[in-house]
């Protein structure tokens, strides 16, 4: 009788695929076997790529006459302490009652080239025909819809090119730089470092982000504070005063002056001392008076860079420690797939989203969740997302953004506290995006004050939240109580002052103020804004709306990202302080990057490394051939070498 064979990442999912197909299996060495199925897992990379000396004997030794090593036909190998169940999936991949094999690996690139490895090197069942089951979560629905849908492996072809290249290059790009720059300049690192040797290890991401590290670091390690001076007014009667900034205008007395800092300071106090004195007893107007209201809609959804992000700043936990935790929710059922890029969801998933709203509602017995949700019933929010900017399919590529399932709550009780507190921040997330908007009431106001001939301009602002909308579930920080009310009773203080102005009216000075300021550096990196700075490229963009806009070419992917941190941790390149999560560079760290500076700067600038990225993104898509992928990083090492080389 012929049976169905397939192959998941690890033994816990074989099992919940188990459970989805509702078959009577009888757990054997390796695999599980049915009447119709036999379903059996990988434990992570089965397969790796043989390092040089397996290539030749010689290649064990960095020589630069062996250099560069670019092989001209590829060597795997099987990882030995893996070896026995790699034995039972081959057996498995060839017996002759196999009609069918199912890749069910994890859904991404990775996973992809995990499970590709392992049929390159198993030879399965010529006969069988090869699918592809790719899912967004690991509920029974799921399950069942990714096997009912599956694919023809070939339709994954374009992606597992990727996966190969990926490793490639790493490999290339490691291997070959690592020799080089360490037989070149160990000896000299060694010294700096004082330590009898010393090796040089560098990587296509790794040595980008170490350099992103220590650029940062000595931006502030040079920076040089610069005091300057601000002017405020003080205006309106004695009862109902509010302060208004000077800002320079082509009007001004002061428009391009060398005495000034910047638009709105004096270099020094004396000049703004006089320019002070200048304006007493002038007449000050309003010029412009504008009232607006403002509505500020909820996030957007979690990909896992802002999830990991966000972690970091909530519970002081490493990136690396955020995908486990979200990994294991998702493998528990109760979140979608983890390693995604996108923030959105897709026209299909949002038809259906009532699903999960209605599966949190009745699984989900967390009180302040259940209050959220009955507001959402009581006021009839609307759970059409379509036509929202939370919906929009051009914005997926493998996966949407990570929701809560609405379901394996029969998992929930035997979490540990933290990943609860992890899925609460998703569920609240997820139910802001049907909240209304919050609104805003804003009031600009603006200062004329008469100064001989010329006119300074001065101008207050304020804004009030009179709706909180999707913020009574995304509530800023509450840490400070008392100072919050205190800020928002002044707030809508001076609101009302603010809204009784009129245009055109002349308004009482009661004082000049001197405000004294100072330019500060920027802020170290953390272990999650050093993910979103990744994301994008280099930069750290805390606006998210711009962080969306920019989007598309980052440093590693979802899933590596993390891995790359801890590793140049590990390597003792960066520390990452346990409390803070801030991340500073080593002294060795520092060394690397000057090595790397001063002999092939390109592979610390972002850009480079994210053109890389993109370049597989493409072949992924089936823009470019993998051929034109593999000729241009071959030239790209040799004429590298060829430069160094001619250096020495």
């Amino acid at each position: 009788m012929s049976k169905k064979l397939l192959i998941t990442e690890k033994p816990s999912v074989a099992m919940e695929f188990a459970k989805a197909l509702k078959i009577a299996t009888k757990r054997k060495d390796g695999y599980l076997e049915s009447e119709n199925w036999i379903i059996t897992w990988c434990v992570g990379h089965l397969v790796t790529m043989s390092y040089p000396e397996k290539y030749d004997e010689k290649l064990k030794y960095w020589r630069l006459d062996t250099l560069p090593f670019i092989p001209e036909k590829w060597k795997y190998e099987i990882i030995p302490q893996v070896q026995k169940q790699f034995n039972i999936v081959q057996s498995l991949l060839q017996r002759e009652d196999v009609e069918e094999i199912y890749n069910a690996g994890d859904s991404g690139r990775e996973g992809e080239y995990i499970q590709r490895l392992v049929f390159m090197m198993a030879k399965p069942n010529p006969k069988a025909k090869m699918k592809r089951v790719w899912i967004d979560s690991q509920t029974e629905e799921e399950i069942l819809r990714g096997i009912r849908e599956a694919k023809d492996a070939s339709y994954y072809d374009s992606l597992s090119d990727s996966a190969y290249l990926r490793a490639k290059e790493d490999y290339l790009i490691g291997i070959n730089f690592s020799r080089l720059l360490s037989i070149i300049y160990g000896r000299n690192l060694a010294n700096k470092i004082n330590e009898d040797k010393a090796s040089i290890s560098v990587g296509r991401v790794m040595t980008c982000v170490l350099g992103m590290i220590v650029s940062r670091e000595r931006e502030i390690r040079n920076f040089k504070k610069t005091k300057y001076y601000k002017i405020q007014g003080i205006f309106g009667k004695k009862e109902s005063n509010f302060k208004a900034e000077w800002k320079v205008s082509e009007n001004s007395s002061m428009f391009e002056s060398q005495k000034l800092y910047n638009e709105q300071g004096f270099k020094k106090e004396e000049d703004a001392k006089e320019f002070i004195k200048s304006l007493a007893g002038k007449i000050a107007k309003i010029v412009e008076l504008k009232k607006s209201k403002q509505k500020e809609n909820a996030p957007l959804l979690f990909n896992l860079a802002e999830i990991q992000n966000e972690c970091t700043k909530r519970f002081k936990i490493k990136p690396d420690e955020t995908l486990e935790i979200i990994q294991n929710l998702y493998e528990k059922k109760l979140v979608t797939y983890p390693r995604t890029d996108a923030r959105v969801l897709s026209t299909a998933v949002a038809k259906e989203i009532t699903k999960n709203l209605n599966g949190i509602a009745r699984g989900y017995n967390d009180e302040e969740t259940k209050g959220f949700i009955k507001k959402m019933v009581d006021e009839k929010y609307s759970t059409n997302l379509i036509k929202t900017k939370y919906v929009n399919d051009s914005k997926i590529t493998d996966h949407y953004a990570i929701i809560p399932t609405g379901q394996g709550f029969e998992n929930f009780n035997n979490l540990p506290d933290l990943q609860k507190k992890v899925y609460k921040v998703i569920v609240h997330r997820f139910l802001a995006i049907f909240y209304p908007p919050a609104e805003y009431q804003k009031i600009q106001v603006n200062i004329e004050v008469e100064n001989g001939e010329k006119k300074e301009s001065f101008s207050a602002s304020e804004k009030v939240c009179v709706k909180q909308g999707f913020l009574e579930i995304l509530k800023p920080d509450k840490n400070n109580k008392k100072g919050e009310k205190a800020e928002k009773d002044t707030e809508e203080n001076n609101i009302e002052i603010l809204k009784n102005l009129k245009k055109g009216e002349e308004i009482e000075v009661q004082n000049y103020e001197l405000k004294e300021a100072e330019t500060s550096p920027p802020s170290r990196y953390n272990s999650g804004s050093i993910i979103l700075a990744m994301e994008n490229a280099g930069k750290l963009i805390e606006d998210e709306e711009l962080r969306e806009q920019i989007k598309g070419a980052g440093i590693g992917t979802s899933a590596t990202r993390a891995e790359i941190i801890k590793k140049l941790e590990k390597i003792k390149y960066i520390e990452i302080n346990k409390k803070t999560q801030i991340i500073t560079p080593t002294l060795k760290g520092e060394s690397i990057y000057d090595i790397v500076f001063g002999s092939m700067p390109d592979m610390l600038n972002p850009k480079l490394t994210a053109s890389w990225e993109k370049g597989l993104e493409m072949v992924a898509k089936k823009e470019i051939k993998p051929e034109v992928f593999m000729e241009k990083l071959t030239n790209y090492i040799n004429s590298k070498f060829n430069k160094l080389v001619i250096k020495m």
